[in-house]
C-alpha cells in the first residue's frame, strides 16, 4: 500500500476539503500521506545520478533546447531543473521498478478517487493525450530555478507536489511560494513526505520556488509533480 490509511479516512477527506476551499489559493498541505518505508526505497532510486536529464522552459516555449535557451534572455527563462528519465528507467535494473510503479499509482483509480473526493470533482485521464508526461520526478540543484508561473492550463483541476527531502531546513532554501492574497505570500518548506495539493485556477495560485542557498553544492531538492484534469 502506498497510502497511509488513516490519512485518507472519511473524516480526514472531509477535513481536507474544508481547509482546501477556505484557503487562498485553494490548497492543503498533508504530511505523512504516503508509506514511509516505500518512499525511502523510492528515494534510493532517485539518488542514482544516471537517471536524470536537464529540462528548460521559457515563458514563450516549453522544453527548449540549448540553442533556444541561449537565445532567450534571463528574465524570460522560468524553469531550469532535472527531470527523471522514464525511458532509461524502463531498460535499467529492477530497482527502478519502484519509481515507475509509484508514478503509475499516482495516475491510478485509487489515488484519482482520493483526489476527486477532496476536490469534489471527478478527475479522469480519459481526455489526456499523454498521462505519463504529467506525472514525474524533478530535482533542483544550486544552479537551478523555478520562477513565478501559473499551472492553470485549460481543464486542469488539481496539481500535486510531493517532497522527498530528508533532513531539510529553512536555511537550505527551496521553499514553494504561492503568490497568495494581497501582500501575504504563502511559503511551504519541501519536507520529506509532505504533499501539497492545490487548484491551479484559484486566486493566488501563481507560484515559484526559492533557489537553494549557494553553500549546498552537493545537495538536490527532490519532488514529484502531478497534474490532473476533469472530464
Amino acid at each position: 500500500m502506498w497510502l497511509n490509511a488513516k490519512q485518507v479516512s472519511g473524516a480526514a477527506i472531509e477535513g481536507y476539503r474544508k481547509s482546501l476551499f477556505g484557503a487562498c489559493p485553494n490548497h492543503i498541505v498533508i504530511d505523512s500521506l504516503f508509506n514511509d518505508v516505500k518512499l525511502c526505497e523510492l528515494l534510493r532510486v532517485l539518488e542514482e545520478p544516471t537517471q536524470w536529464k536537464s529540462q528548460k522552459h521559457t515563458y514563450s516555449a516549453l522544453y527548449v533546447n540549448n540553442a533556444q535557451w541561449q537565445e532567450t534572455s534571463s528574465d524570460q527563462r522560468f524553469v531550469q531543473r532535472d527531470v527523471w528519465r522514464h525511458e532509461a528507467a524502463r531498460t535499467n535494473n529492477l530497482s527502478s521498478n519502484v519509481a515507475r510503479n509509484f508514478l503509475l499509482f499516482l495516475r491510478g483509480e485509487q489515488f484519482l478517487s482520493v483526489l476527486s473526493r477532496i476536490f469534489n470533482v471527478r478527475l479522469t485521464d480519459i481526455n489526456v493525450a499523454d498521462p505519463e508526461i504529467n506525472t514525474n520526478y524533478f530535482r533542483l540543484g544550486v544552479n537551478d530555478f523555478v520562477k513565478l508561473h501559473a499551472d492553470d492550463s485549460p481543464g486542469r483541476r488539481v496539481c500535486m507536489l510531493l517532497y522527498l527531502n530528508k533532513a531539510w531546513s529553512d536555511s537550505i532554501g527551496g521553499e514553494l511560494v504561492f503568490l497568495g492574497k494581497g501582500d501575504e505570500p504563502i511559503r511551504i518548506e519541501p519536507l520529506y513526505n509532505r504533499c501539497v495539493l492545490f487548484d491551479p485556477a484559484s486566486k493566488g495560485s501563481e507560484h515559484w520556488v526559492e533557489e537553494l542557498s549557494s553553500g549546498n553544492t552537493n545537495m538536490y531538492r527532490y519532488n514529484v509533480t502531478s497534474w490532473y484534469w476533469s472530464e
